[in-house]
């Protein structure tokens, strides 16, 4: 099965479209458990959809694997493990976040928009990795990009392992309070910078090889659709922490002076741009 992936990847379109192809299979197997609960569409689906992209280049891609390339496809694999389990873990062992899911979930969605939801989710996660996959569809060498894209995204992961690790530990000490140490002392949401720097690296990586309108358009879509979808979390992290901190001095004074989610970038507030929806 693994060689007729390989032969047909290499034969059709020079590989371009099978490859856009498989991987959008992959993503969308493994984040069809959303139709479980809404939420797992862009959460543990999400994860476990960029790490089944990563173990899907490696395969097709095997014989043309670098040092750098492996090491970019390893950390989508690392990263989406993580994350999905994470994930996972946290629902299945903390009952007052599975009931937080439950609560912003929206379990009455019907069936035709959690298809187009399904869809699209896929769609967004094969375009955030595309810069990886174009790299091995049009034989481009490894290059400064690569190197500072893979550099860019393994310090995104440490970052949001650190955020989550000292949120984790602050919150065993005073589960009631809003976290303010260690990265959230630099920026109020680390792990979504630290999503942005990895996205923002897996772009980077992608700017040398990217040779038609088309594929810029899909690395494009994938950048700016994470982006979007960043701060649109972040949206929904104030409006919940103001709604749990809002009566708190000290909570006031904390996100009057720290970034929302870009670290020296004076932007302390999202909520009011009601277009972050996502």
């Amino acid at each position: 099965m693994i060689k007729l992936m390989v032969y047909l990847n290499e034969q059709l379109f020079g590989g371009l479209i099978m490859s856009i192809g498989i991987t959008l299979l992959v993503a969308l197997l493994l984040s069809a458990c959303g139709f479980l609960m809404y939420v797992y569409f862009f959460s543990v689906g999400y994860g476990f959809s960029i790490a089944g992209i990563g173990i899907t280049l490696l395969i097709l891609f095997r014989q043309n694997l670098t040092i750098w390339t492996i090491l970019m496809c390893c950390l989508f694999i690392i990263y989406g493990i993580r994350l999905g389990g994470y994930l996972a873990l946290r629902e299945m062992k903390s009952v007052t976040y599975k009931t937080l899911l439950k609560d912003e979930s929206k379990q009455n969605v019907k069936l035709g928009v959690k298809f187009c939801i399904w869809i699209s989710c896929a769609i967004l996660y094969v375009c955030e990795c595309a810069p990886v996959t174009f790299r091995f569809v049009n034989g481009s060498d490894d290059d400064v990009f690569l190197y500072v894209g893979v550099i860019m995204a393994a310090l995104g992961i440490l970052i949001e392992l650190i955020a989550d690790l000292q949120k984790s530990a602050a919150k065993k000490k005073n589960p009631k309070m809003f976290v303010s140490t260690g990265l959230y002392r630099i920026v109020r949401c680390p792990n979504y910078f630290g999503e942005l720097l990895l996205w923002t690296g897996v772009f980077v990586s992608g700017i040398s090889v990217c040779n038609s309108v088309f594929q810029w358009a899909l690395v494009i879509l994938g950048f700016v659709g994470i982006i979007y979808v960043m701060f649109s979390g972040a949206r929904r992290l104030e409006i919940r922490q103001d709604k749990n901190y809002g009566d708190n001095p000290a909570y006031q004074e904390y996100i009057s002076k720290t970034p929302i989610i870009l670290p020296l970038i004076p932007i302390f507030s999202v909520k009011k741009y009601k277009w972050l929806v996502a």
